[in-house]
């Protein structure tokens, strides 16, 4: 009776042993895909994510969309992610710089530009060229910009207006956001006149309009880069981004007022 007992419960830990595996190896399976993407792709992105799932019938991927300096730190951390797609190369850099992205899947894939805007209602008249003085347009309200140091569109704001002669005059009266959709947030719903962000940003808000475009020269180019991380773990990683260069997410991009690259990070 003893060893018949033995037999059952060595037969039913067995059975338990396998149910186990196939529970982890079918949660493996259908793991989604977790994307980490600058904030300022949320529209494009969603919309692209949304034809993906309806073309393959893959699962939903799981985008977190943060400020591309956030990110970037998060994955240092330990943040689990398979795919990340920064607004700027140095952030890009920083992570291949501590191991966090395979350099092989690196991709230029899209471009943007900056600008400034003002709420729709806005009568303001504003020239970015050379000595241009934003103080009287700005009043007693403030600059919206994403962080300075370390936003991408912040830096890229900072730098233009340095290139313009414009920073000093501004540069105590700005609201820094964490990104450059919370400084878009601040425009649109009046609690700044004026603020920095993409062109992809101002015409994905109808409560803003577009008060004037910076000069492509007066700061770095604006690339987005992506590439799958080191510690990806989900299969379609890989498909996801080579999904993101053909031509259904190429005419989402364009929609959204990007300019799409698609080239190797190499490329010039």
């Amino acid at each position: 009776m003893t060893t018949n007992r033995r037999c059952v419960m060595g037969v039913a830990a067995a059975l338990l042993l396998g149910f186990g595996t196939n529970i982890a190896t079918a949660q493996a399976q259908t793991k989604e895909l977790v994307i980490f993407a600058a904030a300022s792709l949320k529209n494009a992105l969603d919309e692209a994510a949304a034809a993906w799932v309806k073309e393959t019938g893959k699962p939903a991927p799981k985008i977190s969309y943060a400020a591309s300096n956030a990110l970037a730190k998060q994955l240092e951390q330990g943040a689990p992610a398979d795919l990340f797609l920064s607004a700027d190369l140095d952030w890009m850099d920083y992570a291949a710089s501590k191991n966090l992205i395979r350099p092989e899947t690196r991709i230029s894939l899209l471009a943007n530009r900056i600008v400034l805007v003002a709420p729709s209602d806005s009568t303001a008249k504003i020239a970015l060229a050379s000595g241009v003085d934003l103080s009287a347009a700005l009043g007693s309200g403030r600059l919206a910009m994403g962080n300075v140091e370390s936003v991408p569109a912040g830096k890229y704001g900072k730098a233009a207006l340095e290139k313009l002669g414009g920073w000093d005059k501004v540069k105590d009266k700005i609201a820094q956001a964490d990104n450059v959709r919370a400084a878009l947030l601040l425009v649109s719903r009046g609690e700044a006149p004026l603020g920095i962000v993409y062109a992809t940003d101002a015409a994905a808000d109808p409560k803003v309009k577009v008060a004037a475009v910076f000069p492509e020269d007066s700061h770095p180019p604006i690339i987005y880069p992506v590439a799958v991380t080191k510690d990806a773990s989900n299969p379609d990683a890989q498909g996801f981004l080579s999904y993101l260069r053909g031509a259904g997410p190429k005419a989402a991009f364009e929609r959204q007022g990007f300019t799409v690259l698609n080239r190797a990070a190499n490329a010039s």
